[in-house]
């Protein structure tokens, strides 16, 4: 089981970038943070999901 936003997903073993196509989520201005710790976009095809991560899933919004 892991955690995004809050929220508990299924685990399966996979990528952030697999993780980010599963959930419908464009990855463009999204950040996204694994136990606290941003992960780098150019890391997302690497960085393996881990079972009881908690995953936070950030669009960035423009607006003034």
């Amino acid at each position: 089981m892991i955690r995004v936003n809050g929220e508990p997903q299924e685990f399966a073993a996979e990528s952030v970038e697999e993780l980010l196509q599963r959930l419908s989520i464009e990855s463009r201005g999204v950040a996204v943070a694994i136990d606290g710790e941003v992960v780098r976009r150019s890391e997302w095809t690497e960085k393996r999901i881990e079972d009881g991560n908690a995953i936070e899933i950030v669009t960035a919004v423009a607006g003034g």
